[in-house]
């Protein structure tokens, strides 16, 4: 089933030639003086046909498309704005072709690790093909509901919450809100396209571990938070050590062995990380 453009005229101009044919096949029947002819008659039935025309004027609003039909058989899509006349048999059906927004109930659903996720997503969707919304599927808004949740409950069982801590680089859900926002896109579209109907934007619109294993998943991502600040913490403390270690070694300012040396690099390393404020221990002896 294809759009097609349907047969209709003018409504003002086809208002402007009903009233004409209407006043004169008026007249003609109240001119006739003779008793009923076969002319008569051919005058009240001109008449007939000419009142039931009246019937054919429809309206169309800005961005709505009437679908005309004629005994079951498609006739076309009318999409032009304003007053229009066609044949008064045609039936017409009205189809928005505003952009509309949906917003999924939030779905539970295992990610592909088998974490138990809450997951909702807003698809932003528009009718393009009134006869593939109209006859292809039974309603096309249930459809898009549907299909979009089916869509949503695949993309979400197809990644992980998080990326996994080896390191590889994966598309997850909650780091890669772009490309999971266009994979989702097109799989929504790729469902949609046989109502007709385009998809202009598919987003996730929540994103959570389900309540059943949120406080261990919040625990993991805290223990993890704090290894990586560590690592960072270390790291620079090595640095600094070393950086020490060198000035003091470059301005002779004191010579040290290897037993100081290591002395030296632990007492740094506590006192630089360490999570609390040291305290310092004056010795006024002599170290020997």
């Amino acid at each position: 089933m294809v759009e097609k453009k349907a047969w209709s005229f003018n409504g003002y101009i086809s208002a402007l030639v009903l009233i004409a044919v209407t006043i004169a096949s008026f007249t003609l029947i109240g001119s006739n003086t003779v008793p009923i002819n076969g002319l008569e008659l051919l005058n009240i039935f001109i008449f007939i046909i000419v009142l039931a025309c009246w019937g054919g004027f429809f309206m169309v609003q800005p961005n709505q498309g009437k679908v005309l039909t004629l005994f079951g058989s498609y006739v076309g899509t009318e999409k032009r704005a304003g007053l229009r006349w066609t044949i008064p048999l045609f039936m017409r059906k009205a189809i928005s072709l505003r952009i509309r927004n949906f917003e999924s109930a939030k779905i539970k659903v295992n990610d592909n690790q088998g974490n138990p996720i809450e997951i909702a997503t807003i698809v932003v969707w528009s009718v393009t093909d009134t006869a593939e919304a109209v006859f292809e599927v039974d309603d096309y808004e249930s459809y898009v509901t549907i299909q979009s949740e089916s869509a949503l409950r695949i993309l979400a069982s197809s990644y992980p919450y998080d990326p996994r801590d080896d390191g590889e680089a994966e598309i997850a859900l909650r780091s890669h809100p772009v490309e999971i926002a266009d994979r989702l896109s097109g799989e929504i579209q790729e469902r949609l396209g046989k109502a007709g109907i385009t998809v202009h934007e598919a987003r996730i619109s929540h994103l959570a571990y389900a309540q059943e294993i949120a406080s261990a998943m919040l625990q993991r991502q805290q223990a993890a938070a704090i290894i990586a600040a560590r690592g960072r913490i270390v790291e620079g403390a090595v640095s600094m050590v070393e950086m020490a270690l060198q000035k003091l070694n470059e301005q002779q300012i004191v010579e040290l062995d290897e037993e100081r040396k290591a002395a030296m690099v632990s007492n740094l390393l506590v006192v630089l990380c360490g999570d609390k404020n040291t305290q310092p221990i004056i010795n006024t002896g002599s170290l020997y």
